[in-house]
């Protein structure tokens, strides 16, 4: 079904067979590049290379593709790489909150330029970063979810937490998006993702 432009024209759609599609392959990127991971101290435990890819597709398909595939494959390759390395449970769905948002942030951004897409990109990794942290430190105040075992207090759970802001090396995926947004968006325009 097609929409109108402001100019009477009519704007491609993708149908729900190509958005299912693009949400099923875009899945498993982000869970293999989730588990293509570089080692940090908990809580952060990794930084992966997933960042690259669920902000070029929250440009390239339409804000729910990009979130669905964003917390689907985020959450799978965090509970392969949990089984894998012994990580708790928790981070799973941890990770689907901290970054299944970033790709409505940057959906938001997607048609307003260049400088503004950029800065939700910061945005957005700058509320991975704090949705981390936030959780962290009251799971290790409070010895919740395997967080240590017995209350820290508020000043020892936010140093425990702190590693979370590590998770700012997600910036260095920014331009790293930029250059695939640009090389993809004519296979997403011709899948109807305008």
């Amino acid at each position: 079904m097609a929409t109108q432009q402001a100019s009477g024209a009519p704007v491609k759609e993708a149908r729900p067979s190509i958005t299912l599609a693009v949400t099923a392959v875009f899945s498993a990127l982000i869970a293999v590049g989730t588990m293509i991971a570089i080692p940090f101290p908990k809580p952060l435990a990794e930084i992966t290379l997933a960042p690259a890819i669920y902000l070029s597709l929250a440009v390239l398909a339409d804000r729910w593709t990009a979130f669905n595939a964003t917390a689907i494959g985020s959450f799978i390759g965090e509970s392969i790489n949990g089984a894998l390395y012994g990580y708790p449970f928790i981070y799973s769905f941890g990770i689907v909150w901290a970054r299944a948002p970033e790709a409505l942030i940057v959906s938001w951004a997607s048609k307003r330029g260049t400088k503004t897409l950029v800065a939700a990109m910061v945005g957005a990794t700058v509320f991975e970063t704090l949705a981390f942290f936030f959780s962290d430190w009251a799971f290790y105040a409070y010895g919740l979810f395997q967080y240590g075992n017995s209350n820290l207090g508020l000043s020892s759970g936010f140093a425990a937490a702190s590693p979370d802001f590590l998770t700012m090396l997600d910036l260095l995926f920014v331009p790293v998006a930029l250059v695939l947004i640009r090389a993809a968006r004519p296979a997403f325009r011709r899948l109807g993702f305008e």
